[in-house]
């Protein structure tokens, strides 16, 4: 399906920040240890409390945006997130470099980042048609994925070649990019429309109305809680594994690498699968199934050993995890879009985001406690058993709760249509993107 110039301009803008993100994987971790010669607890810290401020600072930013044009905030974001970056090899040249500059750099970063995306959904929803946007989200799911497999390999490479501050830098270099790619989409953006406010109404409200949105809708609810404790316990096995296969299982970490990157390509042919599989069972069947099936592998983890077998099977567990997230992340990723009204999308994608993030923080802190206290392989399997107790949490798409929303109709049928159509923000310039500025209107 074509989407236009447009799209593509918003595409390529995000593949440029991902391959830059992804080619600094770890910089901030690695300029700490060999740059600034920080100890683990430093590190802990730096990986932990950036994103968890960030996440406090960002949530305030989604009322914010949810009126305004979001290609300025994109926009902004962009040039936050490089001056932010910049800084650090500057200070590095001169000399300055702390570790304080580090963390409040990760915080800043963290920020903008939940700006960004959240800003850059609802400018999605706009920006394509209704048909268009599974399409859409299972491109920008491929060019993760992407990136996640080349990144990382030419990202140590240029660290062993230059050193971690450079990669920073080019991160930096991406997301300017990015800025230019936002700035070239052609087409003048109308502010969405505000809605007459109650002066009753404390304007703190307007900070819970993205987890009110979530929590209240029958269809998103289910989705939401089970992502952000799946995407946490996901997470928190991560710090225990990698201590048990680069300790006593005596893993290479080369080969603990690998064991991660090939596995990635299963992401590649899970969002490549995600459009067809929704237009032939429908979305809803798709989301139970995919998002049942990848709480399921995780606790194969925990029966890892030593050598060749180990090393196959957390490749294998991971090929399938991450497989069945490439069909999950897509379809959800439209689905929310589709079922949140044009007033409150950037609130909402504020909401989950801040959400995800914070509870990933909290179940890693924890499952590095539960780790020194009863070793990684148990905290390893009693994350997998956890997440296999998430699957009741989508018992409502089971139950038909959720409008089995299917692709584009074949020639000769009517489509099929939830009760409420999803309003799309009116754009100039473009007679294909107008299907109405809705009343109440805001990706």
């Amino acid at each position: 399906m074509k989407l236009g110039s447009r799209f593509g301009w918003l595409w390529a803008a995000y593949a440029v920040s991902a391959a830059g993100t992804w080619l600094a994987f770890d910089a901030f971790a690695l300029i700490a240890l060999r740059v600034l010669h920080a100890g683990p607890a430093q590190v802990a810290l730096l990986a932990s409390a950036g994103p968890a401020v960030g996440a406090v600072l960002a949530v305030p930013l989604g009322p914010w945006m949810e009126f305004r044009r979001k290609r300025p905030v994109m926009i902004m974001a962009d040039l936050v997130r490089c001056a932010a970056l910049l800084a650090v090899p500057a200070a590095h040249f001169l000399g300055v470099l702390g570790f304080g500059q580090l963390l409040l750099v990760s915080m800043v970063v963290a920020a903008a980042d939940l700006t960004f995306t959240a800003a850059s959904g609802a400018h999605l929803k706009g920006l394509v048609p209704r048909a268009g946007l599974l399409t859409a989200t299972s491109r920008f799911e491929s060019t993760t994925w992407t990136a996640t497999v080349l990144g990382p390999p030419l990202g140590g490479a240029a660290v062993g070649l230059f050193g971690p501050v450079v990669t920073v830098a080019a991160n930096a270099l991406s997301f300017l990019l990015s800025a230019l790619g936002i700035r070239a989409i052609k087409g003048t953006e109308t502010a969405p429309a505000r809605p007459p406010r109650d002066p009753a109404r404390p304007r703190t409200a307007d900070l819970l109305d993205g987890w009110r949105h979530l929590l209240s809708s029958p269809e998103l609810r289910p989705l939401f809680l089970n992502t952000v404790l799946v995407n946490g316990l996901i997470m928190a096995q991560a710090p225990p594994l990698a201590v048990l296969m680069l300790g006593p299982l005596g893993f290479a970490p080369w080969s603990y690498g690998l064991a991660f990157a090939v596995p990635c390509l299963g992401g590649l042919l899970g969002s490549r699968l995600a459009r067809p599989l929704a237009a032939r069972y429908g979305r809803r069947r798709v989301l139970l199934t995919s998002g049942v099936l990848r709480a399921c592998w995780p606790v194969g983890l925990a029966f890892v050993r030593p050598g060749v077998p180990g090393l196959v099977l957390v490749m294998a567990v991971e090929l399938c995890l991450i497989t069945c997230a490439g069909v999950f992340t897509p379809v959800l990723a439209a689905e929310r879009l589709e079922r949140t009204p044009d007033d409150r999308v950037a609130r909402t994608l504020s909401a989950w985001s801040v959400s995800t993030k914070a509870g990933t923080a909290a179940l890693t802190a924890l499952w590095g406690l539960l780790a020194s206290l009863t070793g990684p392989r148990t905290a390893i399997a009693v994350a997998g058993v956890l997440l296999l107790a998430t699957a009741p949490l989508l018992r409502p798409l089971a139950r038909g709760c959720l409008a089995d929303l299917r692709g584009p109709a074949t020639p000769g049928t009517a489509p099929r249509r939830t009760d409420e159509s999803p309003k799309y923000v009116q754009y100039e310039d473009d007679p294909t993107a107008r299907r109405g500025t809705a009343p109440d209107a805001a990706g």
